[in-house]
């Protein structure tokens, strides 16, 4: 299986490192986790089907919650930060 590829808006990405303080180029790492939890966005899906990704970052330190969807074969991520709403939902699925 070949490592999944990934696109976004350059704009929007700086905006949510303003916001955030999270790139989308580190936000992709919370794919590689192997315990990551993929959920529906019901809020954000009215013209695409959007989803979130929580897994942990690079260092293993944080969880991202990313919001992305799928475009011609690739993840296009819409945003990402450390929300604790996120930390929950993986925590509730990955128990220590």
């Amino acid at each position: 299986m070949s490592e999944p590829s990934f696109e976004w808006d350059e704009a929007k990405n700086l905006s949510n490192q303003r916001k955030h303080g999270v790139s989308f180029y580190e936000a992709q790492f919370a794919f590689l986790d192997s315990n990551r939890v993929i959920a529906k966005d019901l809020d954000h899906s009215q013209k695409e089907q959007r989803y979130y990704c929580f897994g942990l970052n690079r260092e293993g330190t944080g969880i991202i919650t990313v919001r992305f969807t799928y475009r011609s074969g690739c993840i296009r991520i819409i945003g990402a930060g450390y929300w604790r709403k996120g930390k929950k939902v993986y925590e509730q699925a990955n128990p220590v």
